[in-house]
This record gives structure tokens, sequence and C-alpha cells, in this order.
């Protein structure tokens, strides 16, 4: 029964390891907030409170900078949904949103005529 600290730039890189997407389905309420100074001083508490609540977010100077999960979510969100690309080519999910173009801003100038 041990937890782990991510950085919030690293919970939601890798095949598909999305800290926030493996939460989706617990109320928001369970996610506690914690200032750095409040996390160093009660650590011991902060660990039993991700291990009975869930995650707990760490803030420096208002800004989320790292989050507390118990170690064994933190195995399962970190296993890659996709052993290899081949893998992630043929899996059943849609994948169009990184395909799609950025639309132009029209406001620039006016649309195309097709006479």
């Amino acid at each position: 029964m041990s937890s782990l600290v991510t950085s919030h730039a690293q919970s939601s890189q890798g095949w598909g390891c999305d800290l926030a997407n493996s939460y989706e389905g617990r109320e928001q309420e369970s996610t506690g907030t914690w200032q750095v100074q409040e996390a160093k001083a009660r650590f011991s508490e902060l660990l039993e409170t991700s291990l009975r609540d869930g995650p707990q977010v760490v803030t420096r100077r208002g800004v989320e900078t790292a989050v507390i999960v118990p170690y064994a979510e933190w195995q399962r969100i970190k296993k890659p949904r996709y052993r290899n690309v081949k893998e992630w080519l043929l899996a059943p999910e849609a994948r169009t949103d990184d395909l799609v173009p950025e639309r132009l801003d029209w406001e620039l100038g006016s649309p195309p005529r097709f006479d």
C-alpha cells in the first residue's frame, strides 16, 4: 500500500496513459487539493487520504504541480494500452482527431467563391 507522486505534465504522456480519464467514473469531489507546504507538513495524512479517497492534487503557488495516487493505480494507468504502433493502428477506436486539419479563420478575409 504505497503511493506515487507524478508531475502534472507526465500524467498524460505515453501510449494512452491518462490519469484524468482513469478517474472519470468517480466524483470530482473525491480529489483533494493540498498546498505544497501543507502536503510537506502532513505527508502521512496525504498518503492515507490518497489510498482512501483517490488522487490528491498538490499545488505550488496556486498552480497544480503534482498528483499523488495509490501505487497500484499508477501501475494500471501507466501500462500502455498498445504494445506497438501496429496494435495502435489496428485498434477499433477512432483516431480521426489527429488527422483533421485546422480550419482557417474566415474573419481574416472573405470566403472563396465557387462560381
